[in-house]
């Protein structure tokens, strides 16, 4: 159990950080400072900059809060439904993942948008935004051992590409259980890239409702989701898509 000291600088720092986020809301991530949101705390920035030190860690942390929000929301709409459902829980992370942008506009832009100028995202951000590719990964495995993916005319995976293959299979099977990873190591290549497909399909329908790509394009955008998930689940092979 933390002790004292460690609780008050975990409640600091999600102070520091919510204080953020509502000046991310106001100015972009372009204009947030650490020393204007050292002034709204009432803190002397010496404080806070033992914290961050600079704004760049500061958008770290507000990116790296964002993915795990993100993340969290996909899996508790996943979870909410029966474990064999895998269409359901397939559907489950579209809707969630478009709920939670509609609702977190600003944090979604600083993950999905337009790059902040002079950042770079460290190594520190790559575990919290695979959340979502893990989850999709995770059901296609599930569907997979029972009752098994639906056989599809796939188009083969280029040669060039399955490295790259290769490359994510073996990232999901450091997130498993052992005895989870035999499945997931007899998925067809093609069926890999497919789930890699899907997650680019997702968010980039998402990233273009948020953004105005759709304006008089698609309008029936809650619909064109379902479809969405519909469409890369059968792409997948999830049975009943």
């Amino acid at each position: 159990m933390p002790g004292i000291r460690e609780r008050v600088r975990a409640e600091l720092v999600a102070e520091i950080v919510e204080v953020a986020r509502r000046h991310l809301a106001d100015h972009g991530a372009g204009g947030l400072s650490v020393r204007a949101v050292t002034r709204e705390l009432g803190m002397a920035p010496s404080a806070v900059y033992r914290y961050f030190p600079n704004r760049d860690a500061l958008l770290t942390a507000l990116i790296i809060s964002a993915y795990e929000g993100l993340g969290a929301a996909a899996r508790e709409a996943e979870s909410g439904m029966g474990h064999d459902d895998h269409l359901g829980r397939w559907r489950a992370v579209f809707r969630a993942v478009r709920a939670w942008a509609l609702a977190h506009r600003h944090e979604y832009a600083l993950i999905y948008g337009t790059p902040v100028p002079g950042y770079v995202a460290p190594d520190d951000t790559v575990v919290p935004a695979s959340g979502v590719t893990l989850l999709l990964a995770g059901i296609a495995t599930d569907a997979a051992a029972g009752p098994g993916l639906t056989e599809h005319g796939s188009v083969p995976v280029p040669p060039d590409l399955q490295a790259d293959v290769d490359a994510r299979i073996a990232d999901v099977v450091r997130t498993m259980a052992p005895e989870q990873t035999a499945s997931l190591r007899r998925l067809r290549p093609e069926t890999v890239l497919a789930v890699i497909d899907a997650w680019t399909a997702l968010f980039g329908a998402v990233s273009f409702e948020l953004f105005g790509h759709y304006h008089r394009v698609i309008e029936a955008r809650e619909a064109h989701i379902e479809h969405l998930a519909r469409t890369t689940a059968r792409s997948v092979g999830i049975p009943g898509a």
